[in-house]
């Protein structure tokens, strides 16, 4: 017996619940993949990281290196913050208020949906003034937050499957939907109120852009330490995530 045809304007749609779940189940593996690319070993002989990423740089007491998943790269840099605690660096790296001031190409970040237990929904839009690669983008990522048992800081952000994004956010006008893969922060409490943060990023503008600028723009993308340090350090020690 044939299956009953579906009409093709049937709108689609996703349950709060549905959501949820979704949202808990793709942010735990995006932790545990944060967790693993912060704890890498260096083989000092082939100037690559054991679990396959390779040292691009190491200027200034920053790390950059590179792992590459299918026709893109995972990008990471590590640094050394001293008298930054990681509730310091979070209230800043985490504040969709701060974002622009260590991101200048972004134009607008906010909150669209709070799904409880630290997960939310937000969405991220730069301009008509954002350098080529950003400009008029647009993602809808989920943000989760997580404090292990040793008190790492984790914040995982990826972009929503396109058609849950197109639900809950239609896209705006001229505007292009790219997608933020496998990202977000790992910050280690070290003593005399340092710390260590590892910040991972995977990045498909969208539209049609050679594969060589794509991996540009990742390497740029880690290049906002310097910013953030200076935001880190100015902010209150006691200041709450």
């Amino acid at each position: 017996m044939n299956s009953p045809t579906v009409p093709c304007n049937r709108s689609w749609s996703v349950s709060e619940d549905s959501l949820r779940r979704y949202v808990n189940y793709a942010s735990e593996s995006c932790v545990q993949e944060l967790l693993s690319a912060s704890t890498s070993s260096f083989d000092v002989h082939s100037n690559r990281l054991v679990s396959g990423w390779k040292v691009l740089s190491t200027d200034g007491g920053v790390e950059i290196s590179k792992q590459r998943t299918g026709s893109l790269h995972v990008f990471r840099s590590r640094w050394l913050l001293r008298s930054v605690t990681p509730r310091q660096f979070m209230t800043v790296a985490n504040a969709i208020d701060a974002a622009k001031q260590w991101d200048p190409d972004l134009v607008e970040a906010k909150y669209i949906k709070d799904l409880g237990d630290n997960l939310n929904i937000i969405r991220l839009r730069f301009g008509d003034s954002s350098k080529p690669l950003f400009k008029n983008r647009e993602f809808i990522v989920y943000e989760r937050r997580e404090t292990m048992d040793d008190g790492t800081l984790v914040v995982a952000i990826a972009s929503l499957p396109k058609e849950i994004a197109a639900r809950l956010h239609p896209k705006g006008n001229n505007s292009i939907r790219g997608l933020l893969l496998q990202s977000g922060w790992v910050v280690e409490k070290l003593e005399d109120d340092s710390c260590l943060v590892t910040y991972v990023v995977q990045l498909d503008p969208a539209g049609w852009l050679p594969k060589c600028f794509v991996n540009r723009l990742n390497t740029k993308l880690v290049m906002i330490i310097d910013n953030l340090k200076k935001l880190a350090q100015a902010c209150p020690i006691n200041e709450s995530i």
